[in-house]
């Protein structure tokens, strides 16, 4: 009844979806040149990689070379000396040291010098009043004064007696009386002369001058107050030499000998080197530290170098070998890193080093070049700013 209907019904919908699938558009395989483009597009980039310059290297033309001033040397090998480094403390020389004080006790009534200030010799640093000054000169006038009278009697006695006019005791006693006071003033002038004054100087006010050209490092003179032969008013040092004081351990001491070069730094000046030379080594052993004193002397003209400051002192010894050095001007930080740039055929590399002493204009290199290497001496701040521009760019 119902049945044949809904047969008939199926077989036609099963008749329709399988034509709508003969009907459907088959899938093609990829074209040739589709999948080559992916390919081509790799090895262009891959290209592209290989022609960029290596990471560390910067390629300038002959211009740019000459217009950013960059020169090169080679890393030579040189005769270096085996050092041996110890800590210092830098202090003045005590051989021109001297702590002024007045000779006499007196007031101090004026201050011509601060601390720090560099002084001539003979400078007055301070003046004082003092009554055993002002007693002095009045000796000294009185003197003075008797010399000048007895001169003058002796002068007309001398006449006199030529001329057979006075008697030769009166004459004798007239040259006397000349030798006393000759005798009484040289005694009133050296007095003053003790007491660090002059018979020009008159009065009771005397100054308290520098004994030599140097700079004034302590100050205890106070306006007013009463100063003592036993009390330092000012002490003056020359530091044009200073002295570095330094220990050394008795395992050094067959290797150095006085007369020895020694280069000094200090943390003020880090990358500058201050040449002196050994002058002392004490005779007597440290028990508890089982060291010895020495001293080195290095000229100090312009003064930078400052009495307690720390120094490290590295002293050459008899022994010598070869090293490779370069200038200190082709040495820079880069990255927090010792760099030096060296000069390749197609420009510049840029090579990481480590360095061993400063020979003072020198470094010693102990990795990072071999000799006969181009390294960049002047300009290498230009390469440095080259290098850090294009990293920036590659960033962006």
């Amino acid at each position: 009844m119902m049945t044949r209907p809904l047969t008939t019904a199926a077989l036609v919908l099963s008749l329709a979806l399988a034509a709508c699938g003969r009907n459907a558009p088959e899938a093609k395989p990829a074209t040739e040149s589709q999948t080559a483009a992916p390919e081509k597009s790799a090895a262009k980039d891959k290209e592209t990689t290989n022609e960029a310059p290596e990471a560390g290297q910067i390629h300038l033309t002959e211009a740019d070379i000459k217009a950013a001033g960059i020169r090169t040397e080679e890393a030579d090998e040189a005769e270096v000396h085996e050092r041996i480094a110890v800590t210092a403390t830098i202090q003045a020389n005590q051989d021109r040291l001297a702590h002024v004080a007045p000779r006499v006790p007196g007031r101090l009534v004026g201050i011509t010098t601060k601390l720090g200030d560099r002084v001539k010799a003979g400078q007055a640093l301070a003046s004082l009043d003092s009554i055993e000054i002002g007693e002095a000169h009045s000796a000294y006038r009185q003197a003075d004064s008797q010399f000048k009278l007895a001169q003058a009697d002796f002068e007309r006695a001398e006449k006199l007696h030529a001329e057979q006019i006075v008697p030769e005791k009166d004459y004798l006693r007239s040259r006397s009386e000349l030798e006393k006071a000759r005798a009484n003033l040289r005694a009133a002038t050296d007095k003053l002369r003790l007491m660090g004054v002059t018979p020009a100087h008159d009065g009771s006010v005397f100054p308290v001058s520098a004994p030599f050209a140097g700079t004034v490092i302590e100050k205890t003179a106070v306006l007013g107050e009463l100063s003592q032969p036993d009390k330092s008013l000012f002490t003056v040092a020359d530091l044009s030499v200073v002295w570095i004081e330094a220990s050394l351990f008795e395992k050094d001491l067959g290797k150095i000998k006085v007369g020895a070069t020694v280069s000094v730094s200090v943390a003020a000046y880090p990358d500058e080197v201050f040449k002196g030379r050994l002058t002392y080594i004490s005779s007597v052993m440290d028990k508890e530290s089982r060291t010895i004193k020495a001293r080195v002397e290095v000229a100090n003209a312009d003064g930078r170098l400052k009495p307690d400051m720390f120094a490290n002192a590295a002293i050459d010894t008899a022994t010598a070998g070869k090293a490779l050095t370069v200038p200190t001007s082709a040495v820079l930080l880069l990255e927090g890193k010792k760099t030096v740039f060296v000069r390749e055929k197609e420009g510049f590399e840029k090579r990481e080093v480590e360095l061993g002493d400063n020979l003072g204009g020198r470094f010693v290199v102990k990795e990072g070049i071999e000799a006969g290497e181009a390294v960049v001496v002047e300009g290498a701040y230009a390469l440095k700013a080259r290098l850090l521009k294009s990293k920036i760019g590659d960033h962006d």
